[in-house]
């Protein structure tokens, strides 16, 4: 094999790598700020390709237009779902969430059957995104390269928002112990709501931005979220670094895995993750505080 070949291998394996971060860094700030293991994520990264198949093949809309309106109205959902459910089980054992947020899954996976029907959307790829960018030893298509830049922006942003701003303080504080940031007159029933949303708005975009290069299916959601949960153990639980470094990883690994030894593609991350909980049992940056 050609140095060109593995270079591009690698390359693919940081475009696969990027929807596993995006999914990763929304279960991780909602867990680390809630404390809830949201089995509903798939099912908001599949209500995300959706809202893509919507805007651009039934109204008609340009590929632009799903990038904003698709996170931002999955966001929607999951403040909804945070308001009208989730909160109310916070004080209970932690299976309520699990058993509450598995069964909103599976909801939301048969309504979208019932509406779309259970047969895949196709969706090509936007006609602004056709060809390939020349990146002098190799010709690399344009969406999987604007697909990289956007989860790059997206966890830049997320990094700044959590580290520099207002509201990162908040959920940093939030995370700390919310019951002191409440008694100091942090409202932080609007700020759980908040971070729940925008953890489904991040699983959103996931989903709109794989659309053009999978099948959309009811039960995409499903199949991708076994290997996001590795993903958020490996890089720690409640951690953006973690998320974003093991997100990276475990893309590459299954991409060199199907190239080299395809039986053990999927096995390899489990493999890693086994050595990774063996070394260090909170994953590369998980804290202590939420293993107690």
């Amino acid at each position: 094999m050609t140095a060109q070949f593995i270079v591009a291998q690698l390359l693919n394996g940081l475009m696969l790598g990027s929807f596993y971060v995006l999914l990763s860094l929304g279960l991780s700030i909602i867990f680390g700020m809630l404390g809830v293991v949201n089995f509903a994520h798939g099912a908001l990264y599949m209500l995300g390709a959706y809202a893509a198949y919507t805007l651009c093949h039934v109204l008609n809309l340009t590929f632009g237009w799903a990038l904003l309106v698709g996170p931002v109205s999955v966001g929607v959902i999951g403040m909804v779902m945070e308001y009208t459910l989730v909160r109310r089980l916070y004080n209970a054992p932690h299976f309520y969430n699990l058993l509450l947020t598995f069964g909103l899954m599976i909801v939301l996976e048969e309504l979208v059957r019932l509406i779309f029907t259970p047969i895949g959307k196709p969706f090509g790829t936007p006609a602004f995104f056709l060809g390939s960018i020349n990146l002098g030893f190799m010709m690399f298509p344009k969406y999987r390269a604007f697909i990289i830049f956007m989860t790059t922006l997206c966890a830049v942003a997320l990094v700044v928002l959590i580290s520099k701003t207002k509201l990162g303080a908040i959920i940093r504080a939030g995370t700390d112990d919310s019951e002191m940031a409440s008694a100091l007159g942090i409202n932080i029933s609007r700020a759980f709501t908040l971070v729940f949303g925008l953890g489904a708005a991040l699983a959103g975009l996931a989903g709109v931005l794989a659309a053009p290069v999978q099948n959309i299916v009811p039960d995409m959601g499903t199949s991708i979220l076994v290997e996001t949960f590795v993903v958020v153990i490996i890089g720690g639980m409640g951690s953006i670094l973690g998320s974003i470094l093991a997100g990276v990883i475990v893309g590459e690994l299954i991409t060199l895995g199907v190239v080299f030894w395809p039986p053990i593609a999927q096995t390899l991350i489990f493999v890693f993750m086994a050595g990774v909980i063996l070394a260090r049992p909170r994953g590369f940056f998980g804290r202590a505080r939420f293993f107690e």
